[in-house]
């Protein structure tokens, strides 16, 4: 139950952040569940899944985020990041346990629309909540670190699936998801504070101001001008953040679809290249491996040289490794190429994320996030399909992979454009809260 004390009682950072990792552990692993169940599933009569309909199982999921986040930027300045966190940590298992006893494909297909609902709405608010409750020399790298959460997820799948498949159902992947996701909910209720953002946003400025002693923050700035008002869009194009916003869409839906298309495709892909089921998973893995790695290193190397480069290199490391991958090297050089390509392709989500709530102002951070990872589902949707039409075509193997590396020098391109500072006049109140942030940093809790 939420009281008075609840919205202001301290987290310290590691607390936030142990918290904020599980829940995108179980974001990871549901998301990479569909790929994992996909070989055993085209395999299953009674359900009559399809490839085509694979493919729409992964738009369905897509989709779903693409409403969720929406609804983020929409409400997250209304009701509260914490709220949505609490609602979002229900929908998420409720989808996973259709997916578990769905009898037919279309059943199925529903509950991957509901559980990308919910995880629509977790992964924005909670990189900008996270955000929020960081000190700005940190904020790069918590981000990273969540995210690699979600990578830890995604490599925590494709091994229970080795471990379980094809001997056991494959329905067990999915109950895998929904136990730990139900566990966590009282934690969420209980342990997370407000932000103060939103605290601020909502005339609760004492109760902001007792939180930020209290954790030893910084007391965020909000303008009256820059308040998100209706779908909390138009804010976000006004001068000087215009350009910023649509290059932010463009390269966030560049990373969706190829986290989207490689996690439901690859061990598909595998196979394809001649690898057993069991094979095609581990080398699954090591792409996680690799998305884990180089978001946490990530984020600490974007703290300290900015997230534009390290996200410009990473798209182009990905897209180099896909090609590479492509010639079908010798499996010692496959695992390298497929952790770096984890690192680059995978791993360029994260970096986007923490772009986007570095370079926005703090105000501004939840819904500038939530609107880019919403119109960035249009990506996540057609990565799927995108996948499963190469896959079909009759193309040559090696297109599987040039044609998701071609979306990794698109998304480099879109990143280098991003301006790097807000004109001046744009976020007048930057200058404020950057001075308090940096006098706040020595002392912040570990």
């Amino acid at each position: 139950m939420t009281t008075a004390r609840t919205l202001v009682r301290p987290i310290g950072e590691r607390t936030l952040l142990t918290f904020a990792f599980a829940l995108a552990i179980l974001e990871g692993y549901d998301l990479a569940s569909l790929g994992v169940a996909i070989p055993s599933m085209l395999e299953d009569p009674a359900v009559g899944l399809t490839t085509a309909l694979a493919g729409i199982a992964g738009a369905a999921t897509a989709l779903g985020m693409l409403i969720g986040a929406a609804l983020s930027g929409v409400l997250t300045h209304r009701v509260g990041p914490r709220r949505l966190l609490i609602a979002a940590s229900i929908i998420v298992p409720l989808g996973m346990a259709v997916n578990a006893i769905a009898p037919t494909a279309g059943v199925f297909i529903a509950g991957r629309g509901i559980v990308g609902l919910g995880l629509g709405i977790i992964l924005p608010t909670l990189l900008a909540y996270v955000a929020d409750l960081s000190i700005a020399g940190h904020r790069a790298r918590n981000v990273g670190i969540v995210m690699a959460g979600m990578a830890l997820g995604g490599l925590c799948a494709p091994l229970l699936g080795a471990a379980l498949l094809p001997g056991q159902s494959y329905r067990w992947i999915f109950i895998a998801g929904v136990i730990p996701a139900v566990i966590a909910i009282p934690f969420v209720v209980r342990l997370f504070p407000e932000s103060p953002v939103h605290l601020l946003r909502t005339g609760r400025s004492e109760v902001a101001e007792e939180l930020t002693r209290a954790m030893q923050l910084p007391m965020p700035v909000v303008v009256d001008a820059d308040r998100p008002r209706g779908l909390g869009v138009r804010v976000l194009f006004r001068p000087g953040l215009r350009a910023v916003t649509i290059l932010f869409w463009l390269t966030a839906a560049c990373a969706l679809l190829l986290v989207f298309g490689i996690t439901a495709w690859l061990p598909t892909i595998m196979q394809a290249q001649g690898y057993a089921l069991n094979s095609a998973l581990l080398l699954t893995a090591v792409v996680a491996v690799g998305a884990g790695a180089g978001m946490i290193l990530g984020g600490r190397v974007a703290d300290a040289v900015g997230p534009k480069r390290v996200t410009v290199t990473a798209f182009l490391a990905g897209a180099v490794c896909l090609i590479l991958i492509a010639q079908m090297p010798d499996l010692w050089l496959l695992i390298v190429l497929l952790f770096v390509a984890g690192f680059g392709l995978m791993g360029s989500q994260a970096l986007v994320n923490a772009f986007i709530v570095t370079r926005y102002p703090e105000d501004l951070r939840g819904t500038g996030l939530s609107w880019a990872l919403a119109v960035g589902r249009i990506g996540a949707i057609l990565g799927p399909i995108l996948g499963a039409r190469v896959v079909s075509s009759g193309l040559p193997d090696e297109w599987n992979f040039y044609a998701f590396a071609l979306v990794g020098v698109l998304g480099a391109v879109f990143a280098v454009l991003v301006p790097v500072r807000v004109r001046a006049g744009a976020a007048p109140e930057r200058a404020p809260s950057a001075a308090a942030e940096a006098a706040a940093e020595p002392s912040a809790p570990r």
